[in-house]
């Protein structure tokens, strides 16, 4: 990881301008194909973001609270896995943002 990634969750920084991305990151894997919570923890860290599985999992389920996503049980070996899955409504959010995601990206980063 750059020191520019750690630099960005470093203590007693915003991470809360943060936090919508995260989520739209989450939504947007949970739309592809099922996900679980350390497997999310470790793709979020690839990006650059370091986020707990005691942040993470009360996330998936404010989401799912909120009908973007939807879990089940898996079996996993001999033990069983909680999976997540965008919904329908979770979906059509997942589109709505990313045209104001691609808005703000031309405004911070396109200058138009």
């Amino acid at each position: 990881m750059s020191k520019t990634k750690v630099e960005l969750f470093a203590p007693g920084d915003n991470r809360d301008l943060y936090s919508g991305l995260i989520r739209l990151h989450v939504l947007h894997h949970a739309a592809e194909e099922p996900i679980f919570g350390q497997g999310m923890v470790e793709e979020l860290a690839r990006h650059g973001y370091r986020i707990s599985p005691g942040t993470l999992y009360p996330l998936l389920h404010g989401l799912e609270k909120r009908g973007l996503l939807r879990s089940s049980e898996v079996q996993n070996g001999k033990s069983r896995r909680k999976v997540y899955r965008a919904t329908a409504t979770g979906r059509k959010a997942l589109l709505a943002a990313k045209g104001k995601v691609r808005e703000l990206f031309q405004e911070l980063i396109e200058g138009r």
